[in-house]
């Protein structure tokens, strides 16, 4: 530990100890370093330790219990200082704090999820893997998943996949930096459509990509002259686009729209990347997919668990037709170490049939919410937002009927520890700056009806002349 001659050792270890409780979650008592450990650790007396303790003992910061140890305190929270200075950093600062209601998070698990069960069949599995008799690892995922996948998206003799089609990774954001890295993206132009995930437009800028936004209508229509246009100003090598339902909004394109778009896509031979993360929550089970209208040289489908299973499952995974060498190449390269037992156990769920009874579960549950909360938002936000009912997903789009300081109205929310995504998250043009986005799975143990006064009352405050 530092030594700083103006102090004494204990009021070192004193705030060594506050901002180790001052990080620590909301919630439960937690346990504490005890004094042997954390005197060895900082290199000081065993007594030193004790003064600091008894100093946060006394501020009520902490508590001893006999024979157990020191245990911190949960702390009422008055400062809603939230770090950094960027919207994107402050809305993820406030999402990771216990204090906050989330109603922003795009996260349809959280209503349902899969986790136990997966974790049951993982511990079932250890029983007859205790351990690995090769210790070689598979770098393109285990055989098992992949093979699962490849059936899962197989939908016929001409739609087709194999296990060599399919490479798994740690996460979607993993999986997708491999794409940009295996087709030499960096610093070419992607299209993406919007409103997209802040997570995928991050991942474009940080390759230094010119992400070109195409705004399709939220109820799913599209201006085809328009997008032949955009391609035709702009060298894209990379379209990045949802299946069935459009990103956030929630709703189902319809199928003459799929294949005009597929048709232009094609005429153009782009790479096109169809994001399937939410393609459970889609109960479109009619029509044809997206991929399925696509040069089949040209597709990437890109997909992960964790919005569909659970956050037990975050892995994400990629399959393609094109040049399995290439993609081995890169793989290998990046050498994805993942735990085999828990693809096999998310393969096992895929095999079971258990994954699709799980996802009928929660569209239901998704839908049923999704009522509710359309019902709520008529009847308080009603004059002051206008949004189409989704037809799925997890997310309700809000566009705003008067002009609004969006950055005020989440600053607004905040102080009153309300998490919502202000549209701008989802653009990197500065694009639906009067919209925003609520979950359908948020903590139904809150106050909605309350939360949405409060929402209105922000909007109102923050209208613009």
């Amino acid at each position: 530990m530092q030594n700083n001659k103006t102090d004494f050792a204990y009021q070192m270890v004193y705030r060594y100890l506050s901002r180790l409780t001052n990080e620590l979650p909301q919630g439960p008592a937690v346990k504490l370093p005890s004094l042997r450990l954390l005197a060895r650790r900082l290199r000081v007396s065993i007594s030193t330790v004790q003064n600091a303790y008894s100093l946060l003992e006394k501020e009520g910061r902490i508590c001893a219990v006999p024979k157990s140890g020191y245990y911190a305190l949960p702390q009422p929270c008055n400062d809603v200082h939230c770090e950094g200075e960027g919207l994107l950093e402050r809305y993820q600062a406030s999402t990771r704090r216990a204090d906050m209601f989330v109603f922003g998070a795009d996260e349809p698990t959280l209503l349902q999820s899969l986790d136990s069960t997966l974790l049951s069949i993982e511990r079932d599995l250890m029983r007859h893997y205790p351990c690995q008799p090769d210790p070689r690892f598979q770098p393109f995922g285990d055989i098992e998943l992949r093979t699962a996948l490849a059936a899962y998206y197989t939908t016929s003799t001409a739609c087709c996949w194999h296990p060599d089609n399919v490479f798994v990774g740690p996460d979607k954001t993993g999986v997708l930096k491999t794409v940009l890295k295996t087709l030499q993206l960096r610093d070419c132009a992607v299209l993406v459509e919007t409103p997209c995930g802040w997570s995928v437009l991050r991942t474009l800028q940080s390759f230094g990509i010119r992400v070109i936004e195409w705004s399709a209508a939220a109820d799913g229509e599209m201006d085809t002259a328009d997008l032949e246009a955009v391609l035709q100003r702009n060298e894209v090598k990379l379209a990045v686009l949802s299946s069935r339902l459009t990103p956030l909004h929630g709703r189902i394109r319809d199928q003459v729209q799929r294949e005009q778009l597929a048709e232009v896509l094609n005429r153009h031979a782009l790479w096109v990347l169809e994001d399937d993360s939410h393609g459970g929550l889609c109960a479109d089970g009619l029509s044809v997919p997206l991929r399925d209208l696509i040069d089949p040289e040209r597709l990437l489908i890109l997909g992960a668990f964790d919005k569909t299973i659970g956050l037990e499952a975050p892995f994400g995974y990629l399959l393609s037709r094109h040049s399995r060498s290439l993609w081995h190449q890169q793989m290998l390269l990046r050498s994805f170490r993942l735990p085999p037992i828990r693809q096999k156990a998310i393969a096992r769920l895929y095999g079971s049939g258990q994954l699709d009874r799980h996802l009928h579960r929660l569209r239901g549950a998704l839908y049923e919410r999704m009522s509710h909360l359309t019902h709520m938002v008529d009847s308080f936000l009603g004059e002051d937002v206008r949004f189409l009912h989704p037809h799925g997903g997890a997310t309700l789009w809000l566009d705003c009927q008067f002009r609004v300081d969006m950055g005020r109205v989440f600053e607004r929310l905040l102080e009153q520890r309300i998490v919502i995504a202000p549209g701008e998250l989802f653009s990197v043009r500065g694009l639906h700056q009067q919209s925003l986005c609520l979950s359908v799975a948020a903590d139904w143990g809150q106050d909605i009806e309350s939360t949405l006064v409060i929402i209105r009352n922000a909007l109102l405050q923050e209208r613009l002349s």
